[in-house]
């Protein structure tokens, strides 16, 4: 305890210098601390959203409902890009139900019961009021939601309404064990706290590390003249323990108010495709214990092992001896956990690559992990053998820039190692990316929109095939459905599209002819018989009669595995009146598949057209809206990674640069330029963050393509996101070099010339 006083007392007494090294201390930690706190308490917003979507889920009964029971039927349906939930309700005469969360009782016959983002967008979309039959009656609270931005709505019917849809069951009540739409699949959910961990947590040990260890230099002679004055090994480290261990304190206490402010902005706010209420976002036990026990903690054994050698070897830090060159268990890491991803990555070269099953999910994250804990410790045995080498050179800048890294090997590891792990786990989430790309999205590079016609106006027809990102559009004309008509032949179906558009919406086609009716046949598909048909087009108020038959010449093509486009007859639009459009077909709108674009039609088409009923061929929208919850939480973790390497190498360089001020003023004494000086400066950064970069993209890609080939996907080798990490690692190399640049001061110091 006397020690830790005296630590205390040390640093409220050794001037402004030892004050401000302190403040730069806790307001670093306060960024580490409030970063791990987001991090830990995203796994807690995401399950407050699903438990909340289970306790609202309705228990039904199987097979035909009794008479008098209480009836339910639900409906999911996509508007734009989010779904849209609607629950009916028949209530009957047998037992008293519980109300769902959010409603203080069942809604009657005629009611309806909307969530807050539903009410806002009836006001903005009065025509989606014609899903909705009745009158409004409440609003549901947020424990019947998953999220304020939801769109959901409760709907009292009578029971005769209810039991013509075969989709009716009983109910006996609501709230199931289990979310029926997790937000994210518990097996992506683990992936995505490992690759979270490995984006955010590793890269905040090192920046913590880094702040508990500002100003080691000058700390470690200050702590070696207490051991020559007689204070004991142990004593000594823990007076270097105080401080640190009472800054991480602070940090955590101010990290925690930082994080408590950046949860009710967000909560407000939210982030693409995921946003959640502040409650969801409070700080847990766990969270707490972790800051307030696991940081302080942290804290202590950093600033312990920081004074070991001051403690041991007080005469040798007092003279400024060499220190040892590094140890190679860094390296032993290094390659271990290279070992291990370069073994599943040329199971990917062989006919049966490795799964993700059994020991396999354990080895290839504790590659992944081993490879990136091996890069941090590797920086100080490369940066060693990189300045050895190259101080043998006859620049003086060299020279003088490598035999400082020399000395002081470990320098460079705090300054660059946050920014080489940057590159390092920006890899790792581009594999996580793909891969759920490949599970969630349809290989398909084509993506299609059927539309009822039936439900469009002739306006709103028009802006359909208008909006930007379509590449084709087509409409399908079909007979009228006449259930007494049956037989070994189907009637003929008709797609009303120019060859040019037909190219647009398959693969390939051949044989087409514009203005002429043609047979559509694709080889892959089974060719059923076709009789000939009339269909009905409408031009406003006037009906005409078509007639579709199926005629010799044929049309060959190709379609995408999951498509509108298999109507057994292309007919030319040049062929119906000018104006009309079938009574009974679909509209087919297609356009890119990437998720962005698709995100960007939907919207459009739920702008146009809110009550359209909208079938996005192949898509699942809660897959979607998945896919969507991911990228943000990736792109969340990438952004909190990059704040943290880039204070890490902001804090570390002026740090070291201020503590090398008196090297750089006896330099400047005897004759040093400052142009010298700042390429010696900036050569000391760069040069260790090149190789560092360099290593960085080999293991990512290594650690990347590793995951890749056990999680069974088609894509092995990201070739595509190689490009990207070059350029941001490009990126990084220039940011860094700007910022060694100012740290050069112009003015000499007198107080910094000494005689050692």
């Amino acid at each position: 305890m006397k020690e830790f006083l005296l630590g205390l007392r040390l640093l409220l007494g050794s001037g402004r210098g030892t004050r401000i090294r302190f403040a730069l201390m806790t307001v670093g930690g306060s960024l580490g601390v409030c970063c791990l706190a987001l991090v830990l308490t995203i796994p807690a917003i995401l399950d407050a959203r699903d438990g909340r979507s289970a306790d609202r889920a309705p228990l039904v009964v199987a097979g035909k409902p009794e008479q008098g029971r209480t009836l339910v039927l639900e409906r999911s349906d996509p508007h734009g890009s989010r779904p849209f939930h609607r629950v009916f309700i028949a209530r009957g005469g047998k037992g008293t139900l519980e109300p769902p969360p959010g409603l203080g009782r069942l809604p009657g016959p005629g009611e309806v019961f909307v969530s807050p983002a539903l009410k806002a967008q009836l006001d903005r979309e009065p025509a989606l009021k014609g899903l909705l039959p009745g009158h409004e009656k409440g609003i549901i609270s947020p424990s019947g939601l998953t999220d304020p931005d939801e769109l959901y709505a409760y709907v009292g019917v009578t029971p005769g309404k209810l039991t013509l849809y075969g989709g009716t069951r009983a109910l006996k009540g609501f709230g199931k064990g289990y979310a029926a739409v997790p937000t994210v699949e518990p097996s992506t959910l683990d992936i995505l706290r490992f690759t979270l961990g490995t984006l955010v947590l590793l890269p905040l040990a090192v920046f913590l590390s880094v702040c508990a260890r500002l100003s080691a230099a000058s700390r470690n002679r200050r702590l070696a003249a207490l051991r020559l004055l007689g204070l004991s090994a142990k004593g000594t480290q823990r007076v270097n323990a105080a401080e640190t261990v009472v800054a991480a304190v602070c940090g955590a206490l101010l990290g925690l108010a930082e994080f408590w402010l950046l949860n009710q902005a967000m909560a407000h706010t939210g982030l693409p495709g995921l946003k959640w209420y502040a409650d969801d976002g409070g700080l847990s036990a766990v969270t707490l214990a972790v800051c307030l026990l696991g940081c302080p903690a942290l804290a202590w054994f950093v600033g312990r092992a920081g004074a070991r050698a001051a403690a041991a070897n007080p005469l040798n830090t007092r003279r400024t001896a060499v220190p040892r060159r590094p140890r190679r268990r860094g390296g032993l890491l290094l390659v271990t956990g290279l070992g291990i991803v370069a073994g599943y990555c040329a199971t990917g070269l062989t006919a049966a690559p490795a799964q993700n099953t059994g020991v396999n999910t354990l080895l290839v994250p504790l590659g992944v992990l081993l490879t990136g804990l091996g890069l941090v410790l590797t920086m100080p045995l490369l940066s060693y053998a990189l300045a050895r080498s190259l101080a043998r050179t006859g620049s003086l800048t060299l020279n003088l820039a490598m035999r400082r890294n020399e000395v002081e090997p470990g320098s460079a590891m705090r300054v660059v190692t946050g920014l080489v792990l940057l590159v390092f786990s920006a890899s790792l989430a581009q594999g996580v990316l793909v891969e759920e790309d490949q599970i969630l999205r349809s290989s398909s590079p084509s993506q299609e929109y059927s539309l009822s016609l039936s439900g469009l106006s002739a306006q709103q027809q028009h802006r359909l095939r208008e909006i930007p990102e379509l590449r084709a559009h087509a409409m399908t004309m079909d007979p009228p459905f006449d259930p007494g008509d049956e037989g070994p032949a189907i009637p003929a179906r008709a797609l009303v599209a120019t060859c040019g558009q037909l190219q647009k919406m398959v693969r390939r086609a051949e044989g087409c002819v514009d203005g002429t009716v043609l047979h559509l046949v694709d080889p892959a598909m089974p060719q059923e018989a076709v009789k000939p048909s009339t269909a009905r087009v409408k031009d406003g108020d006037r009906h005409t009669s078509v007639t579709i038959e199926v005629p010799h010449r044929k049309v060959v093509f190709s379609g995408y595995d999951v498509t509108a486009v298999d109507a057994p007859v292309l007919y030319p639009p040049s062929r119906i009146p000018a104006g009309a459009v079938p009574v009974s077909g679909s509209l087919i709108l297609a356009s890119a598949s990437d998720p962005g674009t698709v995100r960007t039609v939907l919207d459009r088409i739920g702008a146009i057209a809110p009550t359209a009923d909208v079938d996005p061929v192949g898509i699942n929208i809660d897959a979607l809206q998945q896919i969507t919850v991911i990228e943000t939480l990736l792109a969340l973790g990438m952004i909190m990674g990059l704040v943290i390497g880039v204070a890490a190498f902001l804090v570390s360089a002026t740090d070291r640069a201020v503590e090398r001020r008196a090297h750089v003023t006896a330099l400047t004494l005897i004759g040093a330029r400052s142009r010298l000086l700042r390429r010696v400066q900036c050569l000391q950064v760069t040069l260790p963050l090149a190789v560092g970069l360099v290593l960085a993209l080999i293991t990512g890609k290594l650690a990347e393509s590793a995951y890749l080939v056990t999680g069974g996907g088609e894509v092995f080798w990201d070739t595509a996101g190689l490009p990207l990490l070059v350029v941001a690692a490009l990126g990084v190399l220039a940011a860094a070099t700007l910022g060694t640049l100012p740290l050069v001061g112009r003015r000499i110091d007198p107080e910094l010339i000494r005689r050692d």
